[in-house]
């Protein structure tokens, strides 16, 4: 189905949504946004049960060439449409902070951070209280700068939502991060190993190596020295890298093939995607890098996604990609170098290895 369906369908129940809850908004604002961020997607998720979406696609009901998949086809014009379309409404109506998330959440995809952050923030100044939504500012403000790093006012933001919310993951996670950005390398220990209890099994044993560097560049003992807990002080990716997972997600290394060294011009953009086998073309994560620094490691999470409608932790499934383009947008043109797609049942610890070769996908 096309993702303009999708971002049609999502608007719509985001508005009648909007209408029903309207009086929640200021005698129990938590519960309106919660009711404003689960229904829209539960409707979307029983009409993908019981409608037939795949009717309203003209693609599936056209004759596809062969060697060409039909969910790889994105028209642009109708995203940057329904987009525009979105844009006006906020512009009548700016009172609406699920309005101004979609926007984040569309920007965010076409690698526009800045437009993200600034349209996360118009949200949080709606509801002031939300922590979920502070970080989402904290995180747009750090994907937005050249480095990657959490300004003060990011971390001001992730101690807030900690302050309201301890429990909350994503927060204490990036609050780590921006501790070891800033040499803070015993308190981001600190913070990351109260993470430990609160996650599974599996998180936990990613989460452990970073603890470990974290301990060794403050020069403490090992956690399992100090805590009886087993902490291999094996490498892990570094903390400073943009996207890097609070509760798990796909290890991801991208390199370009070796015939292309040297003819890919630096300053072209390399998007790296997983999406879900089966559906729509939309990544449910998404990343994007100068192709200056492939080789690259990367891990994609729930952090990365483009829309609030599904998540990469919510898929059993996914297939990853990457693509290089130099427009440094994410309309597909005929120039673009891709790798071929892998397909990765979830959860998963494997490293995925990703080659960007010459053939391009038409």
């Amino acid at each position: 189905m096309a993702p303009m369906f999708f971002l049609a369908v999502l608007v719509a129940a985001v508005v009648a949504t909007a209408l029903v809850a309207a009086p929640l908004r200021r005698g129990s604002p938590r519960t309106w946004l919660a009711v404003m961020a689960v229904v829209p997607v539960l409707s979307l998720g029983l009409y993908q049960l019981l409608g037939t979406p795949a009717a309203l696609d003209p693609a599936a009901r056209a004759p596809v060439a062969a060697g060409v998949d039909p969910d790889a086809q994105v028209d642009p014009a109708q995203f940057a449409e329904a987009v525009a379309q979105l844009r006006e409404e906020l512009a009548r109506n700016p009172e609406q902070p699920e309005g101004w998330v979609l926007l984040a959440r569309s920007m965010s995809v076409q690698g526009d951070h800045a437009a993200a952050h600034e349209a996360y923030g118009k949200a949080l100044a709606l509801v002031p209280d939300e922590p979920a939504l502070m970080v989402e500012v904290a995180q747009s403000s750090a994907q937005a700068h050249p480095q990657n790093r959490f300004d003060d006012a990011a971390v001001a933001q992730l101690e807030r939502a900690l302050a309201l919310q301890p429990g909350n993951q994503r927060a204490r996670w990036f609050l780590g991060v921006a501790q070891r950005q800033r040499g803070l390398d015993a308190e981001a220990a600190a913070t990351w190993e109260t993470l430990l209890p609160q996650v599974d099994a599996a998180t936990a044993s990613s989460l452990r190596p970073q603890i470990a560097q974290a301990r060794e560049a403050a020069g403490l003992p090992p956690l399992d020295a100090s805590t009886g807990a087993s902490a291999p002080p094996t490498a892990g990716r570094p903390a400073a890298v943009s996207g890097t997972p609070a509760a798990g997600g796909l290890r991801v290394r991208i390199s370009l093939a070796p015939e292309l060294a040297g003819q890919v011009d630096g300053d072209a953009t390399v998007f790296v995607m997983a999406r879900h086998p089966d559906g729509p073309p939309m990544p449910v994560a998404a990343e994007r890098h100068p192709v200056s620094a492939l080789p690259l490691e990367i891990v994609l999470d729930d952090g990365d996604s483009p829309m609030p409608t599904q998540t990469l932790s919510q898929l059993d499934a996914a297939l990853v990609s990457a693509r290089i383009t130099a427009s440094g947008t994410v309309e597909r043109s005929a120039a673009d170098l891709e790798s071929a797609p892998v397909r990765v049942a979830l959860p998963s610890t494997d490293l995925i290895e990703l080659v960007i070769g010459a053939d391009p996908t038409p």
